[in-house]
């Protein structure tokens, strides 16, 4: 026989949920509203904050209140200890092959304090459990939108107590998939000129939970960027143009998520502050003109092959 819950009877999901988070050192029980608030009704919750859903306007004068706290922190360190929204709920840009590594992981990881690679105060952990468990589900960012990009199902929710509370609590807008699927959806995006963002969330017990693959048009956290909310941190790349092999075609530009390329007097040319690194344009250009180039300036890459075995070297 099928059981069935009561009526206001948590979820199985949910209880596994509650039980990693007795398991997180400093997660309080604000952190878990936030968390059941945030899994429960995304829709919800992403439409207030891109300004999307009616309730935003109600919310605006509480935001305007609380302004300093989505200030990004000074650049000259004086004070480090402000902690702001972006360090709170912020992605990492990935380029595809790194996207993909982290959909096709085989075994449970800990990885903590990766400050290096998530430079911000908060959430910058890896611990995935079960990483072979992953949903798909329909973008929040995407849904929100008067005239969304489609395809819709392009969110990866990766590894435990997150799959599984994603998949209980949204059965019509979430689906089970496997990492080989996972690496279809990241391949067809990245054909599309979209971006791999890793994203990490205080509230998600302080860690890496999902791939979003986002569009400038539609992803809040793209939003957010462009108007000074530093919510996105660069892949550790930059983007640089053999000058001799550009034909100035300007493909590159147009696909550029981030506004970073122009075409001056028939050459490409990217402002290295503007790029972020996700390699797009690189797979675009037909001349082979562009490459991917480490940028220490911008952090270390998250290639979480190369964190795995750096973390067992120094075991």
């Amino acid at each position: 026989m099928k059981r069935t819950s009561r009526p206001g009877t948590p979820r199985r999901s949910t209880h596994a949920f509650i039980k990693e988070a007795r398991r997180t050192p400093g997660y309080t029980f604000y952190d878990w509203l936030h968390a059941n608030v945030y899994l429960r009704w995304p829709y919800l919750y992403i439409g207030v904050g891109t300004g999307e859903h009616w309730l935003a306007r109600v919310f605006r004068p509480l935001v305007r209140l609380f302004s300093p706290v989505f200030r990004p922190r000074p650049l000259d360190g004086s004070d480090p200890e402000r902690v702001t929204f972006a360090d709170t709920y912020h992605g990492k840009v990935v380029p595809l092959e790194a996207a993909r590594q982290l959909v096709t992981i085989n075994e449970d990881i800990c990885l903590t304090d990766l400050e290096q690679v998530i430079p911000y105060a908060r959430a910058r952990d890896i611990v995935l459990r079960n990483p072979d468990h992953i949903v798909v589900l329909e973008c929040p960012c995407r849904s929100v939108r008067p005239n969304p990009c489609l395809p819709l199902d392009v969110c990866l929710v990766i590894g435990e107590p997150f799959a599984s509370f994603v998949a209980e609590h949204h059965p019509r807008r979430a689906r089970w998939i496997t990492p080989r699927e996972a690496e279809e959806i990241l391949c067809a995006e990245h054909e599309r000129g979209h971006v791999h963002h890793a994203f990490f969330k205080d509230a998600m017990l302080g860690r890496f939970y999902a791939i979003c693959n986002c569009c400038s048009c539609c992803c809040g956290a793209m939003q957010a960027w462009r108007v000074g909310t530093p919510m996105l941190a660069s892949s550790g790349y930059v983007s640089r143009v053999d000058t001799d092999s550009c034909i100035g075609c300007g493909v590159c530009a147009e696909f550029c998520q981030f506004g970073a390329i122009s075409v001056i007097d028939g050459v490409a040319s990217v402002s290295e502050t503007l790029c972020m690194g996700c390699g797009v344009c690189v797979s675009k250009c037909e001349a082979g003109a562009l490459s991917l180039v480490r940028d220490p300036s911008k952090g270390e890459p998250l290639e979480i092959r190369e964190l795995i075995a750096g973390a067992q070297k120094g075991q």
